[in-house]
């Protein structure tokens, strides 16, 4: 029987780093899987952010 456990792959939520500078209200989130074995530092990824109109980077959040 296979073990039951915690599984190497994990859903994180992706936040804008640059949208709490710019004091524009809202937030721009990303959800996407990654793989803890893989990757286990937290993940920066350059995404769209539709409040400011332009690619910035969104990095994991607890």
């Amino acid at each position: 029987m296979a073990k039951k456990g915690k599984g190497n792959r994990v859903q994180v939520i992706l936040e804008c780093t640059e949208h709490k500078e710019s004091g524009v209200p809202g937030t721009s989130r990303y959800i996407t899987v990654k793989n803890r074995k893989n990757t286990p530092d937290r993940m920066e990824i350059k995404k769209y952010n539709p409040i400011l109109k332009r690619v910035t980077v969104h990095r994991e959040i607890k």
